[in-house]
């Protein structure tokens, strides 16, 4: 499932599409995780697109209405493409600008993301009124992560990945910076001493921008706005290495199951 480094990376790609004008919408199949709304195209159609912003794994498309909200699912992309490109399988939503211009075209094999309508207030939308912090912002920090984890039986992985708490880091970005930081993701996040929440945080901080530098991670199909694919995966030090020796000490990586979710981690570099 793209993550925040992913979305992140899309949305720079998109940038150039910033004040251009709706020309036509048009939506082949609607029946994503939310129906695609049926007035999408009178909502659309004329207005200029004002921003695009990101809000943990979600696009925000700015008009003068309002935003429309659109998330990638677990194999969804957002492209720009010339409007003369030939469809695909699963090409299910195009946002056409004007003639000669490039367009917005969202694919999604597997149809587990979604386009919605969030009204002049996104941030109040249901999908997004609940998020926590955003983990590359200054509000992010060593004191901010030992004051929510306080007894906290959660495992510190979990609780990474909880989007109340914080948004965006993954299952693969979480289970790079807690090695990195050298801390279990067995470890209950309470039990996480203020100088061990520091440098956890720091290391969040650092798989992410990492990340970003390299344009995201492709394990499956992931594509940024442009076609192209992101190349973090070959940084991995522990994701997806079970049985192999860690890159660090030697010790093999060893794999277990939390909240349905794979982890990965060196039992000797990480306590």
């Amino acid at each position: 499932m793209p993550e925040l480094p992913e979305v992140e990376t899309t949305r720079r790609s998109l940038l150039d599409q910033v004040g251009r004008r709706v020309h036509a919408v048009i939506v082949r199949q609607p029946s994503l995780r939310q129906r695609v709304p049926d007035d999408l195209a009178g909502q659309l159609e004329g207005q200029v697109l004002r921003a695009l912003r990101r809000r943990a794994k979600y696009l925000l498309l700015d008009f003068d209405t309002g935003s429309l909200i659109v998330h990638l699912g677990m194999s969804g992309s957002l492209r720009s493409v010339a409007q003369d490109t030939p469809l695909r399988t699963h090409d299910h939503v195009d946002l056409i600008f004007g003639a000669g211009e490039r367009l917005l075209r969202y694919h999604d094999p597997r149809r587990f993301g979604l386009i919605v309508w969030g009204g002049p207030r996104p941030e109040q939308h249901a999908l997004l009124a609940h998020l926590g912090l955003e983990p590359l912002e200054d509000a992010f920090t060593g004191t901010w992560l030992y004051k929510a984890t306080r007894e906290r039986k959660t495992p510190i992985k979990v609780f990474l990945m909880d989007p109340s708490q914080v948004v965006g880091v993954g299952n693969i970005y979480a289970s790079e910076a807690l090695f990195r930081a050298g801390v279990s993701p067995l470890r209950a996040a309470g039990s996480l001493s203020r100088a061990a929440c520091q440098r956890l945080c720091d290391s969040v901080r650092i798989t992410l921008q990492e990340a970003l530098d390299s344009g995201g991670s492709t394990l499956r199909d992931y594509v940024d706005g442009s076609g192209s694919a992101g190349w973090f995966q070959l940084e991995l030090r522990v994701y997806g290495r079970t049985d192999q020796p860690c890159l660090t000490c030697g010790t093999p990586v060893r794999q277990l199951r939390q909240a349905q979710r794979s982890t990965f981690w060196c039992p000797k570099c990480q306590r």
